[in-house]
């Protein structure tokens, strides 16, 4: 999945995305992507460990990307995630998120996201659900 439109924007402006160090990386297959985040002061816990949340914020916004870039000129926002973290990251590792689309309807994408550590670990499971909303027209697009 070409994601490189997606991590444009993303990387245009301020947001969760760059405040904790993602990148997100395109992947041959049009069913998956990839991001990775270097686990530094950003998105640690005061113990020196990736936080849960982060962790789940990078799925989150993984997903996301895939959704953005399987529908172009749609909103796509998190309306459910969840997830298991499995192993602990220390600082100064980075971690690689994998995400599959389980799902592509028209309005609900489904996703499931594998983070590992460098030496290729399972950290967490998370599965994301997305809502795609059309935007709506403003008065002047009439």
């Amino acid at each position: 999945m070409n994601v490189e439109k997606i991590s444009a924007i993303i990387n245009s402006q301020p947001n969760l995305s760059t405040a904790l160090g993602m990148e997100f990386i395109s992947t041959p297959e049009q069913d998956t992507c990839m991001a990775t985040m270097k686990v530094d002061e950003r998105n640690r816990q005061p113990f020196g460990f990736l936080s849960g949340g982060a962790s789940l914020a990078l799925a989150e916004n993984l997903a996301g990307v895939g959704s953005s870039s399987l529908c172009p000129g749609k909103i796509c926002v998190g309306i459910s995630v969840s997830g298991e973290h499995v192993k602990a990251v220390i600082e100064g590792d980075t971690v690689t998120a994998f995400a599959h689309l389980v799902s592509k309807g028209r309005a609900l994408h489904v996703w499931d996201v594998h983070i590992k550590d460098s030496s290729g670990d399972l950290i967490s499971t998370v599965h994301v659900t997305n809502y795609i909303i059309s935007p709506k027209k403003q008065k002047n697009d009439e």
